[in-house]
């Protein structure tokens, strides 16, 4: 691989011979001689000097179309659409008639720009000069239809140029990738090799990227195939495509034997095609591939740090995302904010521990973007700081920081968590203002905080303003039916979903077989357990299973519910063993309950409410000795219970309380206002005692 100051001195090179030539030019007096000045003119532009080739071309005593084309295209690839535009116009005011490089070019800026109107236009003048059968322009607009999604237009371009190749046809094969329609895609592969175009890396690289999943993988192998057959097996863009494309259909080791095929031309996007290909199957050889690929002089990019130390977010990773975070470091990576982003949502995953780390990064960080932010919001909301997350956005909105459908949703999570209806009613008008009310995540995120606060009347409101097309705002409604006790409208809800055809996940059934369970259907709730994979096609998961021994313990059917967790495929997690537990309790039976609580205190040692839930049912039987077991058991493994919290809002405010807390400013009065609250219940109790004591009699 090139180091990256060769191309800087190529580069600077170019420019050195095209300011040489111009004083030559200046030198010679030969300014009146517009191809030698074009020449000049061209060499400014694709050395992206656009100032001084304006300023050359401001200077210029003739010109031709040869002059304007060249700003025009100087323009476009230089990213400055409006000032080609600006020339193109300027151009037939000048009385110089586009052509096909001119329509080519102009074309490449509307698709780049993403200015389907502007597109419309130019292509009504290709027409009216009589160019929609003009190799150049018609490709250009056909390429320029495709990049803004209009593919049925594309094709009618398509239909009119008379002499298709390879350019053309690859326009229009990217153009139904984009809107992903993989028959049409794979028909037009089919009629290039029927006319006997030519096929190259732009017919099947993009063709690749939509065969995503193991459905696919013979389809891959096929393509793979024509891809040796056409000698392009070593061609980078596709051997980096049929690596992804076999990685993610599920072929790790197709992918492992396409990689190493390319031995001799491998570049930095192969190694990273791998290393995401590792970091899915294989995260182990992804951290050796890391390291290999250093090894043999290929420096990582952004791409390849952000996605080896996204990898790093289970606690058997962080030895390694704090040995990436060294490395950041070193390489003086630490002010790259794709980068920071990738670290802080990586210390965000592992645990709360984190949370110094990841505040450190983020207030570090010299410009941060909107990902920067959004990561620290979801992350304050799942890891439980609720009140850091409305500190957050309180600063974001100071700073005029746009605020987009993520930040939305997980401020207004953490008002449900909180339980402040006020702020969580701000945060919806904001949220209508912004115009974010019907997205689905802000949707479910509302109708979330307002069955959490209590409201479900309003909360259904939420659900009715959103377009009902997606299972995420169902699944809410349906969950906060449940919890409010009214399984019977969470189960209309979800009939009704199924009646739209709304396509149902694993999240539905958790929310269908809470309901059944807070109900008492049990039954019913068994049943759509059975039939999730047979009528449904999503196998249970882990939480599915908790779902129904809940459903069984609450119904006192312990033995069923012990013979549900014994025959699941796989082992079962702490959720699982504490919904038991659970159930053992709701049932007493504590001989379970004691082999239940060992498998949880294997998986979570550090767990208070194992403890203290055996003690309580080893205390309600009155078998001391065993309940003194568990608090000693507690004490010598340095276990204490979590004392709980409570909290109120009062003038958009919250204050929080825990068990026997000091530490509010208010604290004293609270004290004080509390015996008083004290003395007057016990006051009133013993007037009730002396009014069954003494009954009053009424006198005539």
């Amino acid at each position: 691989m090139r180091p990256l100051n060769y191309d800087i001195e190529i580069f600077s090179y170019a420019l050195y011979k095209v300011l040489t030539k111009h004083c030559w030019v200046i030198k010679l007096g030969s300014f009146a001689d517009v191809y030698t000045t074009n020449n000049i003119l061209s060499g400014y532009t694709k050395c992206k000097e656009l100032g001084v080739a304006c300023k050359l071309f401001d200077e210029m005593t003739h010109r031709d179309s040869v002059s304007w084309n060249t700003m025009i295209a100087g323009c476009v690839n230089s990213g400055n659409f409006d000032t080609a535009w600006v020339f193109l116009k300027t151009m037939k005011r000048c009385g110089f008639d586009a052509d096909g490089y001119t329509f080519g070019s102009i074309l490449k800026g509307v698709a780049g720009a993403y200015r389907l109107g502007l597109g419309q236009q130019v292509h009504s003048t290709i027409v009216k000069m009589g160019y929609e059968g003009n190799v150049y322009a018609g490709s250009a607009l056909l390429d320029m239809y495709a990049k803004c999604e209009r593919v049925e237009d594309a094709y009618a371009v398509f239909q009119c140029i008379p002499e298709r190749n390879s350019v053309t046809y690859n326009a229009l094969i990217d153009g139904f990738v984009q809107v992903s329609d993989l028959g049409s895609a794979f028909w037009l592969l089919d009629c290039m090799e029927k006319e006997g175009v030519r096929l190259d890396d732009g017919s099947f690289a993009p063709l690749l990227t939509l065969l995503d999943d193991a459905a696919y993988y013979k389809l891959t192998m096929q393509m793979h195939c024509k891809i040796i057959k056409h000698g392009l097996a070593f061609d980078n863009t596709v051997c980096n495509a049929t690596i992804t494309s076999y990685a993610e259909c599920g072929s790790l080791e197709d992918a492992k034997r396409v990689f190493e095929g390319a031995i001799g031309s491998r570049d930095l996007v192969t190694w990273n095609s791998m290393l995401a290909a590792y970091l899915v199957h294989e995260k182990e050889l992804a951290f050796k591939l890391f390291v290999d690929m250093q090894g043999l002089g290929f420096e990582p990019d952004f791409y390849t740090y952000t996605s080896v130390i996204s990898a790093c977010f289970e606690k058997v990773h962080k030895d390694h995302g704090k040995s990436l975070h060294g490395l950041v470091i070193k390489r003086g990576l630490e002010k790259s904010v794709p980068i920071s982003n990738a670290l802080i949502a990586m210390y965000l995953k592992l645990n709360n521990k984190s949370m110094e780390d990841t505040l450190h990064i983020f207030d570090s960080m010299e410009s941060k973007d909107r990902v920067s932010w959004n990561s620290m919001l979801t992350g304050f909301s799942q890891c439980g700081f609720s009140e850091y997350t409305l500190k957050l956005f309180a600063q974001m909105r100071s700073l005029l920081v746009e605020i987009d459908h993520y930040a939305f949703s997980a401020v207004l999570r953490s008002c449900s968590d909180l339980a402040t209806l006020q702020l969580g009613q701000q945060v919806h008008v904001l949220a209508i203002k912004s115009g974010f009310t019907s997205n689905d995540f802000v949707g479910s995120s509302l109708i979330f905080m307002y069955s959490r606060c209590g409201i479900i009347e309003d909360a259904q409101k939420s659900f009715e303003e959103t377009s009902k097309d997606s299972s995420i705002t169902w699944n809410s409604i349906i969950f906060g039916y449940a919890q409010h006790g009214q399984g019977e409208f969470s189960l209309n809800f979800f009939f009704q979903m199924r009646e739209r055809k709304v396509k149902l996940d694993h999240i539905t059934f958790v929310a269908v077989l809470t309901a059944c369970s807070h109900i008492g259907l049990v039954e019913e709730g068994h049943n759509f357990f059975k039939s999730m994979e047979i009528d449904y096609g999503i196998p249970p998961r882990m939480e599915h299973y908790a779902c129904v021994v809940d459903l069984f313990g609450r119904a006192g059917r312990l033995l069923e519910a012990k013979t549900l967790v014994e025959s699941m495929p796989f082992e079962p997690d702490a959720m699982v063993w504490k919904t038991l537990l659970g159930a053992c309790r709701v049932c007493c039976d504590i001989e379970l309950a004691t082999e239940v609580a060992s498998h949880l205190l294997e998986l979570q040692p550090e767990e208070h409410c194992t403890y203290v839930l055996l003690s309580n049912m080893y205390g309600n039987l009155r078998r001391w000795d065993e309940k003194a077991s568990v608090t000693r058991l507690m004490r010598e493994s340095k276990v204490k219970k979590v004392p709980g919290w409570s909290w109120i809002e009062i003038k958009n405010e919250v204050h929080a309380f825990n068990a026997e807390d000091r530490f509010h400013p208010h604290c004293a009065e609270i004290y004080h206002r509390l015996g008083e609250l004290m003395e007057e219940i016990k006051w009133l109790d013993s007037t009730a005692s002396l009014d069954v004591i003494m009954p009053s009699f009424d006198h005539e």
